[in-house]
Order: structure tokens, then sequence, then C-alpha cells
């Protein structure tokens, strides 16, 4: 036999020809292109949070100095996890849920997983819903929520024209008094005063309704054809936001006070690094903001080539959404420092974070710009590209999963099981519509994904380093990309990762605080639903586990547990070509007592990929010997 030689791993073999579809299962689809898996999880990863939440997050804790947690929360937590997700996927080919003959004990996280995403999917259309509706809104000469006056304006109202005057005329006290553009979102576009609170939602605002209806719409046309239709869309939703982004951050470093904006975002202030809490906001701002544990990085990776390099894949997409989300942060406080100028307040008075900088604090900026309307477009567009992109990969995540569950009856109908399940969410999200919706999208923003989410990433990684086995997956990986992880993802996946995702749950639950929106605090029932949701996700692991016992033949308990924690006997690569070293065994009808041999044999030759697994096999023969002795 040859000696071993590295694969080159950007080229798999059987894509050399050009054909790349040819190395997935025809009747479940493939990528079409090269780059559609990585703009796909680019698009998925940087999503509203780099906007709205990272300078945000920047700001209150350390400024400067949060990029040091944050860089190195990214190295502990998202980086490794980030690279596991993908290989799990990429390996078996598989969706969220049959991902789990890995281990059918713990299908149950699968299940976890799905209730999550289902749950953000819902609100986060309806964010994408609020948006376009922004979006009509600046179609027009003169913004809605550029001046007071309106039906919908109260005597609070307060313009900063009318600030901007009384600075050279005569004082104006602009404690308690209300922008605009807050009276615009939260009395005009919320119409919030026709609710009393989450158990009084009120009529439904049925402009918003149809804003969610046409936000459906556009996901299950670009969700149609699965990963061959979304992963042209991401062509443009990845990219386009990036050119928006610059003309902003160009626009906005050219305004006068933007510096003022821009040293108070990243001024180092390094004694923040002393407190836990600062630690705690950049590892749950790396763990939402790669949307790790969702499904959605498993699913894309599970419609790659065997061989595809996601090993370099990983380190674009992590590194390219940190650089993304300190690039916004220039963009949004240069803004943000030209309008404490204009209106003569500190910046921290203006900078808020979420939907009330999306959706009052930068369209109130907007108003100062000259074109108001036109950067407010594009303002709001890059938002609608943003989130699109983020909820086809939820989309993709609850519908390969399903599928894969059920191919034979779900596979030929996937455009048919689509759209029953937009439309089904789409009926469900009919509540974040009505005039109190906002209060039962924060419940769901605040809960579906908290600790629950967690959870199911700790159980992930340790299902696979400890029941599975590190060495067995290490292996894997060897297989599929011809180098195995060194021993930085090793000493993650072992121990790093584990121990800061449960410092960062048990944090969570000490400094427990319920849900309020403004002045509005939530009742105890609804604080108990919150609640409930979170847990349910929790709950499904050990219902997965009864079951996936009961399942298993024999009578004791022990054996049952041994038995399901077990691979199943197709786990591993999908294709036959693909299935070198140990997994040959394991495919139906194969009776030979070489099976690597009859597989080479029957493929033709020996390419470098089977090289690394003869590698395989030959480690996995002595250590077997050495243990027999």
């Amino acid at each position: 036999l040859a000696q071993p030689v590295t694969p080159e791993l950007l080229v798999s073999p059987s894509s050399q020809d050009g054909d790349l579809g040819s190395e997935g299962p025809e009747d479940r689809g493939n990528w079409t292109g090269r780059l559609d898996f990585l703009l796909s999880c680019i698009g998925y990863c940087v999503g509203l949070g780099n906007v709205w939440r990272f300078p945000y997050r920047a700001y209150t804790n350390g400024g400067g100095a949060f990029l040091v947690p944050y860089f190195i929360m990214l190295a502990i937590c998202g980086i490794p996890i980030f690279f596991m997700e993908l290989s799990l996927g990429q390996f078996s080919s598989l969706g969220p849920l049959a991902v789990w003959k890995i281990s059918p004990l713990f299908k149950g996280v699968g299940m976890g997983t799905i209730l999550i995403v289902s749950l953000v999917a819902i609100y986060y259309n309806m964010i994408i819903a609020y948006v376009l509706f922004y979006l009509f809104a600046s179609l027009t000469s003169d913004l809605p929520w550029q001046h007071c006056g309106n039906w919908w304006n109260t005597n609070l109202c307060l313009d900063h024209h009318v600030i901007k005057a009384g600075n050279t005329t005569f004082p104006v006290n602009i404690t308690n008094t209300v922008s605009p553009s807050e009276e615009y979102w939260s009395r005009y576009v919320l119409h919030i005063q026709g609710s009393s609170g989450i158990g009084d939602p009120g009529r439904i605002r049925w402009n918003l309704c149809l804003c969610l209806l046409l936000s459906w719409t556009i996901v299950y046309l670009c969700i149609l054809k699965g990963v061959k239709s979304s992963g042209k869309v991401v062509y443009f939703t990845a990219t386009f936001p990036y050119l928006i982004l610059v003309m902003l951050l160009i626009r906005g470093v050219t305004l006068e006070g933007a510096w003022k904006g821009i040293r108070f975002y990243l001024t180092p202030q390094f004694d923040h690094l002393l407190s836990s809490k600062v630690w705690i906001e950049a590892a749950l701002q790396i763990f939402y903001s790669l949307g790790v544990g969702f499904g959605g990085l498993l699913t894309f990776a599970s419609y790659n080539t065997f061989h595809q390099n996601i090993y370099r894949d990983t380190f674009i997409v992590t590194l390219g959404n940190a650089i993304t989300s300190i690039l916004a942060g220039f963009a949004i406080f240069s803004v943000l420092g030209y309008m404490s100028q204009e209106l003569g307040v500190p910046v921290n008075q203006v900078a808020k974070a979420g939907p009330g900088l999306a959706f009052v604090v930068y369209p109130q900026a907007m108003t100062m710009l000259p074109l108001s309307p036109f950067w407010s477009f594009l303002f709001f567009f890059m938002l609608l590209t943003l989130g699109l992109d983020s909820q086809f990969a939820f989309m993709e995540t609850i519908v390969t999963a399903v599928t894969d569950e059920f191919p034979y009856y779900l596979r030929p109908k996937k455009a048919s099981f689509s759209a029953v399940i937009c439309i089904a969410l789409f009926l469900m999200g009919l509540i974040l519509t009505t005039e109190g919706g906002m209060y039962w999208l924060v419940l769901l923003d605040d809960y579906s994904a908290g600790f629950g989410l967690m959870v199911v990433v700790i159980t992930t990684c340790l299902v696979v380093t400890r029941v599975y086995g590190m060495k067995r997956f290490c292996r894997d990986i060897h297989m599929m990309l011809g180098f195995k992880p060194g021993p930085y993802f090793r000493a993650c996946w072992m121990v790093l990762s584990p121990a800061t995702m449960m410092a960062l749950l048990v944090y969570n639950i000490i400094k427990y605080q319920p849900s309020e929106y403004g002045s509005y605090r939530f009742p105890a029932w609804a604080e108990v639903l919150g609640i409930l949701m979170g847990v349910l996700s929790c709950l499904m692991i050990p219902v997965g586990m009864v079951v996936a016992v009961l399942r298993e033949e024999g009578t004791l308990w022990e054996v049952g547990v041994q038995q399901a924690s077990r691979p199943t006997m197709d786990w591993g690569p999908s294709l036959e070509e693909n299935r070198t070293g140990m997994y040959v065994a394991s495919l139906a009808g194969s009776q030979s007592p070489k099976p690597l041999m009859v597989h080479m044999r029957k493929y033709g030759g020996i390419t470098s990929y089977e090289n690394t697994a003869i590698e395989v096999d030959r480690e996995m023969e002595e250590e077997e010997e050495e243990e027999s002795m």
C-alpha cells in the first residue's frame, strides 16, 4: 500500500470533476455551489444581534476592554462547539433528530432543539414583520416619525427640532418628554395603549398581520426547494448587508459628533475585567451570536460533501462574525454620538439595545440626516436581509429534522410539508400581531432559548465526548478531513467548553430576574408560563431516554440503557463510497472478513482518504491488542 498522504482538503475526491452534488444522497439534496454552505453559515450567524446587542453589551461592559473576554470566550466556547456541530452534521448527513443515531438514548436532545427553534422562529419572524413595516413606512418624502402633531402623538411628544431651537432662543425642559419616534413605535405600530398587559392582548393589528404574512411568504418561497433555493438566495442576503453596513459606517463617521459616540463605545475600562458579569456577558454574546445549539449549523453541514473543509470554514465564519459585530458597533455609535450632540444630552441617554435601538433610537437619528428616508430605507433593508437568512436556517432545521425522520413519506413532499410548517407557525404567531403582542414577544425572547438551550448544548458536548467517546469522534473527523483535531479542540470539548457553559447556566439561574417591558412587570402566571417553556425543552431529554430504553429488547434496565447509548448499526457516512475503515462492516449485506479491501476494489483504487481509513483501522487494531494484553 502507498504511504498515507495528506489529502487536498479544499476539494473532495468525488467533486474534482466539478459535479458538487454527486457525493450526497440524491433524494436528500445538496448544496449546488462551493460558496452556498459558507454564505449560508455567515448569513445564519450574522443576524440582528450583531447590530442591536453587541454594541450595547460592549459599552456597558467596559468598552474596548470587553473585546478581551469576548475573544477569549470565542476561543473557549464559540469555535470548538461550532466545529463540533459542523462535524456531526457533515459526517452523518443527518438533521438534528436523526443525528442521534450516534446515541439513541439521547434523542430527546434533538427533540428539545426542535422545540426551541420552533418557538424562536415564531417570534423572530415577527421582528422581521416590524422591519418590513418600517421599510414600507420609509418609502415617503417625510418620515412619519419625524414630527409630533399626528393622531397617535400625546402632549408629552417633543421633537429634536424644537430642542435645537431651544438651545438658542429659550431653555426647553426635556425631562418627562417622549420623542416622536418612540410614540410612533409604541402608539402607532404596536398600538400598545389598547392593551392593559399580557393577559389582555386586545385586537389584531391588521397592518402588522399582513406584514407577518408577507414575511412568512418570503421565507417559504426562499426555502421552497430546500438548500437548492435558499443556498442561492444567501448570495444576496448574506453579502448585501455588508455593503449597507459600510455605507452607514462611512456616513456615520463623517457626521459631527460621531467620534464622541465611538469614544464612548470603545474607551477601555479595564477595571470591568475583574467583574464576573463581564465574562458571563461575553460568553452569552458568543453563545447566541454564533447560533450554536439551534441545529442550524448541523443542518447546513449535513448537506455538504463528505470531505468539505469545515475546519477552515469554522474559522472564517466565527472570526467574520466577531469582526462584523465590532464594525456594526462603529456604525451604530457614530450615529448615536451625532444624535447626542444634536440633542445636547450624554451618549448613554440615547444608547439602547434590542428593539429600542432598531425601532426608536436609530429611526430618530435618521430624521436628523439629510435624505432621511433614503438612509432609513437602507437601514431597515439591512435589518431585513440580516433577519431573513437566520430565519431560513431555523425553518430548514425544522423541515430537515422531520423529513430525515420520515424520509419515505415526507422527502417527496418537502415543498408541501414546508408550507404546512410555515402556515402553522404563522397562525401561532398571530397573537404577536395584537395590541399586547409585544408582551408575548418579550416573554418568548426571554425564555424560549434561555437555560433550555444551554442544557441542550452541554448535553450534546458531554454525550459526544463521554458516551460516544473522544477517540472515536476524533477518528471520524480524521476519516472525513484527513487529520485529527489538535489538543486545543480536545481540551475544549472535554473540559473547558462544558465547564464554561455550566457556569453560564448556574449564573443565569442565580441571577434570574422576572421579565419586564419598560415599566410593565409581568404577572406571576406569565413568569410560570415562560419558565415552563424553558423546562419543556429540557424535559424532552429524559422523555427521549425512557422511549429509547423501552424500544430495546431485554428486560434489564441496565441492558436497555447500554444498548440504547451505543450508536446504531447504520450510524456513519450516508454514502457507501465514504464508509471506509470500521464503517464498511456495518453496511447492509456486508459478509467480507476484510470489508475495507472489498470496498477499495469495488470503488477502484485507493484515494488519500482510504489511506487515512487504513491508518485509523491500524490504530484501532493496535489498541485492541494492547487492551487484550
